[in-house]
C-alpha cells in the first residue's frame, strides 16, 4: 500500500504522526495513505521556503524563465503517468485527466514568458535630471490551497507564476487524491529549481490553518468551496496576508429559441457530465426558453443514454465514479429532493449501468450516473444550490428576460452560458449578466492562461483573479524609484559579446 508523504527542501519528508486513507473510487477499496502535516511540520516546510527565497528573488528572470521551460518539458514527458495518477485517485476518466494535465501546463507556458510579464514602466526627465520607473517584486513565501477535482490544473494555475515571479512556493493539495503533487514535486527538481523554493504540505485543516496564520507566508490561493473559501480569506486577511479564494459555483446555460438545438444537446451533456460534473464551470442548469424545452430535453436524453460509465482507466469509459462514498452520498440526496420539490427525474442515474456489471447503486465504488431532472422549480435547492455531481437541471422559462433575472438573481456568478445564433442577443447578455466568465455558445468558457480566471459574488473572495494578468500582479507587488544621476559613470573597454548570466 502506497504511503504518501510531505515534500520539504528538495526531498520527500516523512510525517510523524496522524495519516488519512486513499481510496479508489472505481472500487471503493483503500490504496494507500497520505501523511497529514502537524504544525511543526508545516513549520519546517515555510522555513525552508525562507531560506530559499533570496537566493531565488535575486536569480535572474532568464534563469528562472529556463528552469520553466525545462519544467514544461518534464511535465509533457509525463503527463501519461500524472493522468493515471489522478484517475487512480480522483475516478475521472484517463482522457479527460490528459485534459486536465494540458489546460495547467497553459499556465506554465504563459509563466515562460516571465522577463516580459515582468517588464516595468520608465519615464526620462520628469524633473531636471532626474528619472522615474516602475518595477514589480515577489512577495516573499506563497501558498497555494488546492481542492480534490483538478489536482494538477489548478496547483498549475498558481505556482508557475508566483515561482517564476521569484517567490517560494508551498502547496497543500487536497488529501483525497494527494500523489500527482509529489510527482510534480520531482519534475521541479529535475528542472534543476533550488531546494525549498517548491514545497508540499500534505494535510487537512490542521494544515490550512497554520499556512494561514503564520507570520512568513505573505500570500494564499485557494480553490474550494465557498463557505470554506469565506473562511479562508477572512482568516488570511485578518492575519495581513494577500488572499485570493476561489469558491463555488451555480452555472446556468440560458437557450433561446433559435438557437441549434442539437449543439446545445451536445454542450449541456459536455459541460453537465464531463468529471462526473466535479467542476466548478460545469454547467449544472440549463434555462430552456420556450417553446424548445421538450425537444431540448429530449435530444439530451437520447445523448446520455448512449454514455459508457465506467473505470477511468477503461478506454471505454467516458464518465467515471465520484471522488468519494459521502460526496456521492450527498449528490445522489439531490434526486430524492428534486422529485420532492416537483421536478420530473427523467433519467435516474443511480440505475445507471456501469461498464461491464450491474446498475451504480448495486456495483462496488462511488457510482452515480448521468441524472436529469426536467421541470425543476426556480424556487428549488436542487436549481439553487452547487450539487457538485452528475445532475444536470432543466429550468423552463418563458423569455430571455426571465433567463437572465434568475441567473443575476442566484447566490453564485462564476461562469454562465448563453446559446443562440443572434448576435444583437449575444452581446445583451454578455452585458447583462452579473457573472465573472461568460461562453457565447461555448459552455465552459474558462479562460486561456494569458486570461484570468475567477467569478463574481460568492464565487470569489479578494480582488485578483487567478493566472494571466491578474496573477502576475497577485504574486508581486510594484515599486516606483525616482533618481538622480549628477555624473555619467563609465565601465571601461569591453569588446567581447554581452551575455545573460
Amino acid at each position: 500500500m502506497k504511503n504518501i508523504t510531505h515534500w520539504i527542501n528538495g526531498a520527500p519528508a516523512e510525517g510523524a504522526g496522524r495519516v488519512s486513507e486513499i481510496f479508489n473510487p472505481a472500487t471503493g477499496e483503500v490504496s494507500g495513505q497520505v501523511q497529514l502535516a502537524s504544525v511543526a511540520e508545516v513549520d519546517a516546510a515555510v522555513a525552508a521556503a525562507v531560506a530559499a527565497f533570496p537566493a531565488w528573488r535575486d536569480a535572474s528572470l532568464v534563469k528562472r524563465a529556463r528552469v520553466l521551460f525545462r519544467f514544461r518539458e518534464l511535465m509533457y514527458a509525463n503527463q501519461d503517468e500524472i493522468a493515471r495518477l489522478i484517475s487512480a485517485e480522483h475516478g475521472k476518466v484517463h482522457s479527460d485527466a490528459l485534459g486536465e494535465v494540458a489546460r495547467g501546463l497553459e499556465v506554465v507556458e504563459f509563466a515562460c514568458g516571465i522577463p516580459h510579464l515582468l517588464k516595468g514602466g520608465f519615464s526620462e526627465g520628469v524633473s531636471t535630471r532626474v528619472d522615474s520607473f516602475s518595477i514589480r517584486q515577489p512577495l516573499g513565501v506563497v501558498a497555494g490551497i488546492t481542492p480534490f477535482n483538478f489536482p494538477a490544473m489548478v496547483p498549475m494555475w498558481m505556482f508557475p507564476i508566483a515561482i517564476a515571479a521569484g517567490n517560494a512556493f508551498i502547496l497543500k493539495p487536497s488529501e483525497k487524491d494527494p500523489s500527482a503533487s509529489l510527482l510534480m514535486a520531482s519534475l521541479w527538481k529535475e528542472a534543476g529549481l533550488p531546494d525549498g523554493v517548491f514545497n508540499v504540505v500534505q494535510g487537512d485543516k490542521v494544515a490550512v490553518d497554520r499556512l494561514l496564520e503564520h507570520p512568513d507566508v505573505r500570500a494564499v490561493s485557494f480553490v474550494g468551496s465557498t463557505p470554506i473559501a469565506k473562511y479562508v480569506y477572512e482568516t488570511g486577511t485578518s492575519h495581513g496576508k494577500r488572499v485570493q479564494a476561489l469558491g463555488g459555483a451555480k452555472n446556468h446555460m440560458l437557450v433561446l429559441p433559435d438557437a441549434d438545438l442539437d449543439l446545445v444537446a451536445d454542450a449541456a451533456v459536455s459541460a453537465g457530465f464531463g468529471s462526473a460534473g466535479e467542476r466548478c464551470m460545469a454547467i449544472s442548469v440549463v434555462l430552456a426558453v420556450d417553446p424548445v424545452g421538450d425537444e431540448l430535453v429530449d435530444k439530451i436524453v437520447s445523448r446520455v443514454s448512449a454514455l459508457t460509465i465506467g473505470p477511468g482507466d477503461d478506454p471505454a469509459s467516458e464518465m467515471g465514479p465520484l471522488v468519494t462514498e459521502v460526496h456521492r452520498d450527498k449528490v445522489a440526496s439531490y434526486l430524492d429532493l428534486g422529485v420532492s420539490e416537483g421536478a420530473k427525474l427523467v433519467v435516474d442515474g443511480r440505475r445507471t449501468p456501469v461498464l461491464g456489471g450491474a446498475a451504480a447503486d448495486e456495483t462496488p465504488g462511488f457510482w452515480l450516473g448521468p441524472t436529469v431532472l426536467d421541470h425543476v422549480p426556480a424556487e428549488s435547492r436542487v436549481h439553487r444550490e452547487e450539487i457538485f455531481g452528475p445532475v444536470l437541471a432543466i429550468v423552463r422559462v418563458s423569455s430571455y428576460e426571465e433567463g437572465v433575472e434568475l441567473i443575476n438573481g442566484g447566490e453564485f456568478g462564476n461562469g454562465t452560458a448563453v446559446f443562440t445564433n443572434d448576435g444583437g442577443a449575444a452581446r445583451r447578455f454578455q452585458n447583462e449578466v452579473e457573472v465573472g466568465m461568460i461562453g457565447i455558445n461555448v459552455p465552459i468558457p474558462v479562460p486561456m492562461a494569458f486570461y484570468s480566471f475567477g467569478g463574481w459574488k460568492a464565487s470569489l473572495f479578494g480582488d485578483t483573479h487567478v493566472h494571466g494578468t491578474e496573477g502576475v500582479h497577485f504574486y508581486t507587488r510594484g515599486k516606483v524609484v525616482t533618481s538622480r544621476w549628477l555624473d555619467p559613470s563609465h565601465g571601461g573597454v569591453n569588446l567581447g559579446f554581452p551575455t545573460n548570466r
